[in-house]
């Protein structure tokens, strides 16, 4: 085992053990939680391994370094998740290899998806972006549309041609009223997911808590963790 392979073998061990012992407390079973390993920023050498360890999904959030990447990596079992802001003119190419996009946030995205989903013979997997910390313009800080557009936009996507809304992602805020408040964040999103499956009762995907909220968004009901940096480690420039 190369040291790369025995350190990230380590990381996942000690993710593995913090979601397990979250679903205990919650009174969770283990297998409710899916856990998503963001490998922005590292080479597909890092996805190939964590393919051999075992790992399923996988996400990034910049078309320019995930396209190539997975290209590399398009005979591993994987599920590519997009999780960062996608301008239209880069849907095409997301298609190509994301099963899930996680940041569908305003009308002329789901268009756009819609059109290219349509076009590959693709179904999209989707993900309305809640951002618990919109402005008066409906947005948030990291995209994402507030509550309030939650409804229209799932009904638009349940709608589109060659998408599936599969449910709702958000990032703990580091503003407004949940800023610091992870557990209530995630609470709130919980809630909107019960609001959208009244209507769309296969919408069950919760995506919320990374490395270092994952506790407390298990606890809140999160069926997906986004983590990278507690597998991955530190990201070069970061820190």
């Amino acid at each position: 085992m190369t040291d790369r392979k025995a350190q990230l073998a380590r990381n996942l061990a000690q993710v593995e053990e913090r979601i397990t012992a979250a679903c205990v407390a919650a009174g969770r079973k283990r297998e409710e939680v899916t856990l998503i390993v963001v490998t922005k920023t590292y080479p597909a050498s890092d996805v190939r391994i964590l393919s051999e360890l075992g790992v399923r999904h996988v996400a990034e959030n910049r078309d320019q370094d995930a396209a190539p990447k997975a290209a590399e990596c398009s005979t591993l079992p994987l599920t590519w998740h997009f999780v960062g802001q996608l301008q239209t003119n880069k849907v095409r190419s997301v298609v190509g290899y994301a099963g899930i996009v996680q940041s569908i946030d305003r009308s002329r995205l789901v268009t756009a998806l819609s059109k290219e989903a349509v076009r590959a013979g693709h179904e999209v997997g989707c993900l309305i972006q809640v951002a618990l910390d919109a402005d008066e313009s409906g947005r948030g800080v990291r995209g994402g549309v507030g509550p309030d557009g939650v409804e229209e936009l799932g009904e638009l996507v349940a709608k589109a041609p060659g998408l599936r809304l599969d449910g709702l992602m958000t990032v703990a805020p580091l503003t407004g009223p949940y800023a610091g408040r992870e557990r209530a964040a995630f609470e709130r999103l919980m809630d909107l997911s019960t609001d959208l499956r009244r209507a769309h009762p296969a919408a069950n995907m919760v995506s919320a808590g990374m490395s270092s909220d994952l506790e407390q968004a298990v606890a809140a009901g999160a069926t997906h963790v986004r983590v990278g940096t507690a597998v991955l480690g530190v990201r070069p420039g970061l820190g």
